[in-house]
């Protein structure tokens, strides 16, 4: 209480406030009452994961809920795919693009690996027996860096211009054939070694020449008999 509230008889608020708060602290109504604890009512572990509402482990990967058909990318559309005669292949197709992609990429691994191999033979073959450990490897391992990407990249070369013109001239004869394997193969090869002269010309378009045809031939057979032993189970 200040001498002003002394002076004029005033009462202090916060006597007033105090006061009050006692009167409802002491309030016999405002009375609290914990009920008794049960324990066969509190749920354990196992009824909360064995609930109704449980969440499903499988909803918390990042693909959940997507199907093959909500996604573009993951099958290719009949209607695209190329309709030209002969050309179904090994894998599915929708034109010269995907032909390019698929035979570069598989010959140019393939070649690399038969390279490395190569390679990896001819440096151990040149290094003797009874030298270093250390100096054999360094040997198996600057021949294959030789012969792997030497033989690789030419390779994907070949594969490269082979499928461009393969699809040329399947696309103006209206169809996909061994004769157009094989003289794509030449073409081919021929134009891979024609700064070499006409008789490694010749070599390169033969040997590119009877790849090709190998293959197609191979592939032609194996796709028909398998369509013969689907007729004879069926």
């Amino acid at each position: 209480m200040t001498i002003w509230d002394t002076l004029t008889g005033r009462k202090s608020s916060q006597n007033s406030s105090s006061g009050s708060s006692t009167a409802t602290l002491q309030d016999p109504a405002d009375t609290f009452r914990p009920q008794a604890f049960d324990p066969t009512t509190a749920q354990d572990v196992s009824s909360f994961l064995s609930g109704p509402n449980t969440f499903d482990p499988s909803q918390l990967h990042p693909l959940a809920g997507l199907s093959q058909d909500t996604l573009d990318y993951i099958s290719l559309e009949e209607s695209a795919l190329s309709d030209l005669p002969g050309s179904k292949s090994a894998l599915p197709s929708r034109g010269w693009s995907d032909d390019l992609c698929y035979g570069t990429g598989i010959t140019y691994l393939s070649a690399l690996s038969i390279g490395g191999a190569w390679g990896l033979a001819e440096g151990l073959r040149k290094t003797p027996t009874s030298a270093p450990p250390k100096l054999r490897l360094n040997s198996a391992l600057n021949a294959i860096t030789r012969r792997g990407p030497f033989l690789g990249n030419s390779a994907g070369v070949v594969a490269m211009v082979y499928n461009g013109v393969n699809s040329t001239i399947g696309y103006y004869r209206g169809k996909h054939d061994a004769t157009n394997s094989i003289a794509a193969g030449g073409l081919s090869g021929m134009l891979f070694k024609s700064t070499r002269g006409v008789r490694p010309m010749m070599i390169s378009g033969g040997l590119v020449a009877t790849i090709a045809g190998a293959w197609a031939v191979g592939f032609t057979s194996l796709k028909m008999g398998n369509t013969l032993n689907c007729s004879d189970a069926g």
